[in-house]
């Protein structure tokens, strides 16, 4: 089984990325699909490694790629639950941070999940109930990811008054550093990539 795969990216489509291995010109180029996080962060011609979880079907092999070990156990704790494929695993991960999903998780919140392109109430209520236990953070954790999602929320809600989409809000929260805490300083640091 493929569980790494480091190289160059030659190319970029909607939710994937085709990564060159080997040397240059000469080597293959593998189509990985990749949360949307992702994707953002690299350009065609930047190096990257990512873990891998590799899909065998009848008539395809799919590749899924993720920055982080902790991507990859969460995709493949998705892949668990009952109704739940890849690509509804990678669409969880292209909206929800590890973080935000733990919390939803830990707090019994399906209707954080519900908000997940292809996931559903019923499906958000199964996943909160079957990964209860699974997914495993502090007391101190789950209260800083609380107080921080609070912030986010006031963040989107202040960036859609300013007349960004709700998805531009969210792309742009996704990618604050997770060391940037406070609204202010958040919603700064989401400003500035709209200037970029």
């Amino acid at each position: 089984m493929i569980r790494l795969v480091s190289g160059k990216i030659v190319d970029a489509g909607k939710n994937y990325v085709i990564v060159e291995i080997g040397a240059a010109g000469a080597g293959i180029g593998l189509r990985v699909f990749v949360p949307e996080p992702t994707l953002m962060r690299y350009r065609p011609g930047s190096s990257l490694s990512l873990h891998t979880y590799l899909q065998v079907r009848e008539s395809e092999l799919s590749l899924y790629g993720f920055e982080t070990t902790e991507e990859l156990s969460i995709f493949e704790l998705l892949l668990g639950v009952s109704g739940i494929g890849p690509k509804v695993a990678l669409s969880t991960l292209s909206a929800l941070t590890p973080d935000t999903l733990r919390l939803a998780v830990a707090n019994k919140e399906p209707g954080i999940l519900a908000r997940v392109p292809g996931v559903g109430k019923r499906t958000a209520e199964k996943i909160v109930v079957e990964l209860q236990g699974k997914l495993s953070a502090g007391e101190g954790t789950l209260a800083q990811l609380a107080t921080t999602m609070d912030a986010d929320s006031e963040v989107i809600d202040a960036l859609t008054a300013l007349g960004y989409s709700v998805v531009e809000a969210q792309r742009a929260v996704q990618r604050i550093p997770s060391s940037t805490v406070g609204v202010e300083d958040r919603l700064r640091a989401a400003l500035s990539q709209f200037s970029d």
